[in-house]
C-alpha cells in the first residue's frame, strides 16, 4: 500500500504538484480566454455564473493551490499536494461506489500519450468489479476544429479508454493518438450510446473535454485537471462536474503509475 506520505513526496519530486511545468503565463492566458467564453477553453462547458480574470484566479486559488494574487503574472505555477491529495481520495470514492453499484462507465482521455495507462488501469480494475465499460461510437468521425483548421478524426478504444486519432494513422488499437481539448469526442459517444437504445454511463472518467461535455449534458463526471484548465474547476464549482483533482496533466505516463495505486487502493479495487 502507497501512503499518503509516500504519494506526497512523489507528487513533489515528479513535479505532479509543487512547482509545476504549466507557467503562469499559460494560466493567466486560459483565464483570460475563459472569461471570454473561448471555446478552446470552455471546451464544452456552459457556465451559469459570469467568471472574470479575478474570479478565476480565487477559484484556482482555492482548489488548486496557485497564487491568488493578480500581481503574480510570471514564473512557474504551483499546485498545493494537499489539494491533490484530498482530491484523489474523493475520485477513489467515487469510482469505489461505481464498483459496489455496477455502473456503467464511460473513460476518455485527450491526453493518450500522458494518462492512457491511468484510465486503463481504473478501466480494467471497474470492469473486474462487474462494470459495463462502454465504448459507444468505435470508429466514428468526429470533426474538430484546431489551430490548424477543421481536421477529421476517428474515435477509437483502447484498452477499455476512449481516444481520437487521425484517420489512416497508424496504430489503430494501441496507445497513441492525437492530444484534443475537444467536447465533441464525448458528444459523439454519448449520442451513439443513446441511440444504440443504451445503456449510458453512470459515470465518466476523463479530462479535458471529455469531463466537461459530459458534465455540461448532465452525465457525471470526474477527472484530472491541470493550472490552465479552469473550466473543469468552474464545473465543479457550478456543480456539473464531481471531482476534479489538481496536478499535471503531461508529464511521463510512467510518473502517474503511483497516483494509480494509490487510488485503485482507497477504492477498494486493488487487483
Amino acid at each position: 500500500m502507497l501512503s499518503t506520505g509516500a504519494l506526497r513526496a512523489h507528487l513533489l519530486a515528479a513535479r505532479l504538484a509543487g512547482a509545476v511545468a504549466t507557467s503562469r503565463e499559460v494560466s493567466l492566458r486560459s483565464y483570460r480566454l475563459f472569461e471570454a467564453r473561448d471555446p478552446r477553453v470552455t471546451i464544452g462547458l456552459d457556465p451559469e455564473w459570469t467568471w472574470k480574470q479575478p474570479d478565476l484566479i480565487a477559484l484556482m486559488a482555492e482548489r488548486c493551490g496557485v497564487s491568488g494574487d493578480p500581481r503574480h503574472t510570471s514564473g512557474p505555477d504551483v499546485i498545493d499536494p494537499e489539494r491533490t491529495l484530498a482530491a484523489l481520495d474523493a475520485f477513489a470514492g467515487r469510482l469505489a461506489e461505481a464498483a459496489r453499484n455496477r455502473s456503467p462507465v464511460l473513460l476518455g482521455t485527450g491526453h493518450p500519450h500522458r494518462l492512457i495507462g491511468f484510465y486503463a488501469a481504473l478501466a480494467d480494475a471497474l470492469s473486474a468489479a462487474g462494470c459495463a465499460v462502454l465504448a459507444p461510437a468505435h470508429g466514428h468521425s468526429v470533426d474538430i476544429t484546431t489551430r490548424f483548421g477543421l481536421r477529421t478524426y476517428n474515435l477509437d478504444y483502447v484498452r477499455g479508454v476512449a481516444l481520437v486519432r487521425e484517420p489512416g494513422a497508424q496504430g489503430a488499437g494501441h496507445e497513441t493518438g492525437a492530444h484534443t481539448h475537444s467536447p465533441l469526442p464525448v458528444r459523439a459517444a454519448l449520442a451513439a450510446a443513446a441511440d444504440a437504445g443504451g445503456p449510458l454511463p453512470e459515470l465518466v472518467v476523463g479530462d479535458h473535454g471529455w469531463v466537461c461535455g459530459a458534465g455540461q449534458l448532465g452525465f457525471e463526471a470526474i477527472g484530472l485537471g491541470d493550472t490552465d484548465d479552469p473550466a473543469l474547476f468552474v464545473g465543479e464549482a457550478e456543480g456539473r462536474v464531481s471531482v476534479v483533482v489538481p496536478l499535471d496533466d503531461a508529464v511521463r505516463s510512467d510518473y502517474y503509475r503511483p497516483l494509480t495505486r494509490y487510488v485503485l487502493n482507497r477504492a477498494c479495487l486493488s487487483q
